[in-house]
């Protein structure tokens, strides 16, 4: 009887001196592409580095980063700024990430921004209008404002000043092929787009922005604050050192294509082994 309890009590001791899993981390999106490519591109760097992640989709990730639903929840700057604080009038990246971070609530913080890949507003001409304005960048939109007429697809929010200029509401095209075919027919004179879009014509020109005219949208990894190790932290922040704005393009192209973006994500970590 002795030697059962004797061999109870070590099996006891085995199984209290297991640890636990870790929790999963749970990365929020919403259902749109570039959020949830996103999403899979950090639950994909956390997994890398040896942690449990999966993605979970909301309406709105970032309240539920507030209450404890999700760990991590992707964004861009610009946007995120605009939430946080309306009346902020930071354009150039990094003016725009650190008034970004100084308006988020307490107990949220961010991870570092990646510099270059971003999905900002852009505009597009056609080579006539480049022309006429006598440039490729949106300064010489500015010098042209006048009554300019501008387009959209319906639903994408714009900016309403490009540098000292104000323009109207844009009109609203129910997809790209017909907002380029309404800026080809000269029915409006640009067109907005993004710096990260694909499929644009090869007519279109879409003008530089070298003077941060236009807010500036980078991505960037919001995260509950005290929740994360340093290592989920570090695996977070080398996203920043490796996604460009031509590879988010790329991956954006595929997953609207019907791509799944959870394998969009584990491809391009393979050819982008972080931390080295």
């Amino acid at each position: 009887m002795r030697r059962w309890a004797v061999a109870l009590m070590a099996l006891l001791l085995v199984g209290c001196s297991t640890p636990a899993p870790a929790p999963s981390v749970a990365v929020g999106a919403t259902d749109d592409v570039e959020s949830t490519l996103l999403a899979q591109l950090y639950a994909a760097a956390l997994r890398y580095y040896g942690s449990a992640a999966h993605v979970e989709t909301s309406s709105d990730p970032v309240a539920d980063l507030d209450t404890g639903d999700v760990q991590v929840a992707p964004g861009l700057t610009g946007r995120l700024l605009t939430r946080f604080d309306p009346g902020s009038t930071a354009r150039a990246a990094e003016q725009v990430y650190r008034s970004m971070v100084s308006a988020l609530p307490e107990g949220v913080a961010a991870g570092d921004y990646a510099q270059s890949a971003d999905d900002e507003p852009a505009v597009a001409v056609t080579e006539r209008t480049a022309q006429a304005w006598g440039g490729r960048d949106v300064t010489a939109l500015s010098r042209n404002c006048g009554d300019l007429v501008a387009g959209a697809v319906a639903d994408v929010v714009t900016p309403r000043t490009v540098g000292p200029c104000t323009l109207a509401e844009p009109r609203e095209f129910r997809d790209p092929a017909a907002l380029f075919g309404a800026l080809q027919a000269g029915r409006i004179d640009m067109a907005w787009t993004s710096t990260a879009a694909s499929g644009l014509p090869d007519w279109a020109v879409v003008l530089t922005d070298r003077t941060a005219l236009i807010r500036a949208d980078n991505v960037v990894p919001l995260y509950r604050r005290n929740e994360l190790s340093e290592q989920q932290v570090l695996a977070l922040n080398q996203i920043a050192g490796e996604l460009d704005t031509g590879s988010l393009a790329d991956m954006l192209r595929q997953a609207r294509e019907g791509k799944d973006p959870g394998a969009l994500a584990a491809d391009w970590l393979s050819s982008h082994p972080l931390g080295h």
